[in-house]
């Protein structure tokens, strides 16, 4: 099932790409919504591939991130432990927004100077945390990914050898659905097989291959 607003706002001048903002709760399947977009030709920046990027060793942001919180989430070969990163932030929301201070305003920065180099009728950017972050913004379109909370918690226990307990604190940490539904331009519905979502996703490929070039 697709949902839709016909409302298009207008993109941003310095950006010559029609720009869709791919979001969705932990889980919901926006990996695999862009890459489908991505195998039919359509450009994706993925927000957290940047942030990956961004803590390389080597790399200012890393070097912010020990100066904040120690040698302890440093691995011994110099590379960030996600793991332990991901305990402190989701213990403590004063370090996880911390963390984000020294991360997004590079991420954000880093997508702005990819979109301004695309000449692609429409691009996807993955950000996970769109509304979370209030980066709106950057976008003209707002496509959430939605799922059941019980296909969630089956699908990250299953990727990640988590705990019900441990998807449900990133869950808590994260919008909640009625939040992003009501900030949706679009929303494809995953809770069906993979033939379906391509579907859903063929059709809007269709359609914002439409409305992009009344931009």
């Amino acid at each position: 099932m697709i949902e839709r607003d016909t409302a298009t706002p207008a993109p941003s001048p310095e950006i010559n790409t029609f720009v869709v903002g791919l979001t969705g709760g932990v889980g919901s399947g926006k990996s695999t919504v862009a890459d489908t977009f991505s195998a039919l030709g359509v450009p994706v920046i993925d927000a957290d591939q940047l942030a990956r990027e961004l803590v390389a060793p080597g790399q200012v942001a890393l070097d912010e991130i020990v100066a904040t919180f120690g040698t302890a989430v440093i691995k011994n070969n110099g590379e960030l432990d996600r793991d332990a990163m991901r305990q402190r932030i989701y213990a403590d929301p004063a370090q996880k927004s911390r963390l984000e201070s020294i991360l997004h305003p590079r991420i954000r920065q880093r997508i702005r100077t990819l979109l301004a180099g695309i000449k692609a009728p429409y691009t996807i950017v993955v950000i996970p945390l769109l509304l979370e972050t209030n980066q709106a913004d950057l976008v003209d379109r707002i496509l959430v990914v939605d799922t059941p909370e019980k296909e969630q918690l089956k699908r990250v226990a299953a990727r990640d050898g988590l705990s019900d307990n441990a998807v449900m604190a990133i869950i808590n940490t994260q919008a909640d659905r009625q939040t992003r539904l009501e900030a949706a331009d679009d929303v494809i519905v995953n809770d069906q097989d993979i033939s379906a979502l391509t579907e859903h996703v063929q059709e809007l490929h269709k359609y914002y291959m439409d409305i992009s070039h009344e931009h």
